[in-house]
């Protein structure tokens, strides 16, 4: 699986002209394609926005069943380990996290702007001190599914950070 062949698959359904199980099928197709990629390859849909323009489009349970659905593998164990890390490093692991995020849109040749036609999410000040300040775990349990999308990019940038064993390492 290819973020190309995401795209066409992407391209090729109008979900709006869909009902019940033909939309939810649809719906699953997209986050078995999804999940089916890389990380290269999954970090380079996520920044052509692939599968924005469906979300859009997707009820409030649709959207928070197609966040649940793309969370990446490992991801519920990256949160414990998060979360149990001395505040200094779980702040340079999302600052590491965040630097990751820019500098891969930067090569993109993406805006670093608010969603748009060429701009991915960000994460904003307000959601990022929020993060910090009342944990990922219980902020991300407690979210809606908009905000779950948008810490979606940040959070995979993390379970990276996490994987490197960076923030394990003293200095």
């Amino acid at each position: 699986m290819t973020a190309a062949k995401v795209k066409e698959y992407a391209e090729s359904v109008d979900i709006s002209q869909l009902k019940d199980d033909a939309r939810a099928k649809a719906i699953q197709g997209l986050a078995d394609r999804l999940n089916a990629l890389s990380l290269e390859e999954r970090r380079k849909a996520r920044l052509e926005q692939e599968a924005w323009n469906w979300f859009d489009q997707m009820t409030e349970a649709e959207r928070a069943g197609f966040i649940e659905a793309t969370m990446p593998t490992g991801f519920k164990q990256m949160l414990v380990s998060f979360e149990q890390l001395p505040d200094d490093k779980r702040r340079k692991a999302v600052d590491d996290a965040l630097r990751r995020l820019k500098e891969a849109r930067a090569r993109a040749g993406l805006s670093l702007g608010r969603r748009g036609t060429n701009s991915p999410p960000v994460l904003s000040d307000e959601l990022e001190a929020q993060v910090r300040k009342i944990g990922l775990k219980t902020f991300y349990s407690e979210s809606s599914a908009q905000t779950k999308a948008e810490l979606a990019p940040v959070l995979e940038e993390l379970q990276r950070v996490m994987e490197s064993g960076r923030p394990f390492r003293g200095r």
